[in-house]
């Protein structure tokens, strides 16, 4: 019938028939499945995926400077969160956060989790394990919170336009503005899960039903 689940069944074949009785390589019938589920529950067009792969190569080569733009602009409306990196906590010139060599790995680290996500944008099931395994990561940092995450929406888009200047167009906006909001609420989302499996634990040790 050609539905999402029948064909994402069919994809495992080496060959499939189409809706015209027509072979088609399961390659393309797979590719087919992530495209309708990206566009579904991420809200990505086929189109629109393929026009932020080409973008985001952009940022690929500036990983390092976006990642620490954006925790500079990150910091500056949300102070309280710096306090939680002991590596600069009471750095306060954006001069000396940007030279930091502690800010540097860590916003790496982050841009490399962003463009893990982002390179397989298109493969949902996999970008929403990979997220909400990392967003669950987060339950060892004590005063870590889930709308931690959400903070990051804007310094992040902000960090993006200064990166690609012109090619920052209002469809590319209107574009990472969709796909950093799923991989934020993904990482809300494995927080909130893991918390909320800490707390079960806690309620079962100590004898409550």
């Amino acid at each position: 019938m050609g539905c999402l689940h029948s064909r994402a069944k069919c994809a495992s074949n080496k060959e499939v028939l189409d809706s015209n009785g027509t072979r088609e390589n399961s390659k393309e019938v797979e590719l087919s499945f992530y495209s309708l589920q990206c566009e579904r529950d991420i809200g990505l067009t086929q189109k629109q995926v393929f026009s932020f792969r080409q973008s985001w190569k952009g940022i690929k080569r500036r990983m390092e400077d976006t990642g620490v733009e954006m925790f500079v602009r990150l910091f500056k409306t949300n102070a309280s969160l710096q306090k939680m990196f002991q590596g600069f906590k009471d750095i306060r010139s954006d001069d000396e956060l940007r030279s930091n060599e502690a800010l540097e790995y860590h916003a790496t680290l982050v841009m490399t989790t962003l463009d893990d996500a982002i390179t397989h944008i298109d493969n949902y099931d996999y970008v929403r394990q990979l997220l909400q395994k990392t967003g669950a990561s987060h339950v060892k940092f004590i005063g870590f919170q889930p709308d931690n995450f959400m903070a990051i929406k804007e310094p992040f888009l902000e960090a993006v336009k200064v990166t690609l200047g012109d090619r920052y167009t209002e469809n590319m906006q209107n574009i990472y503005t969709i796909a950093i909001t799923f991989i934020l609420q993904s990482l809300v989302g494995g927080i909130q899960e893991a918390l909320a499996k800490e707390q079960d634990e806690k309620r079962g040790s100590n004898g409550v039903v």
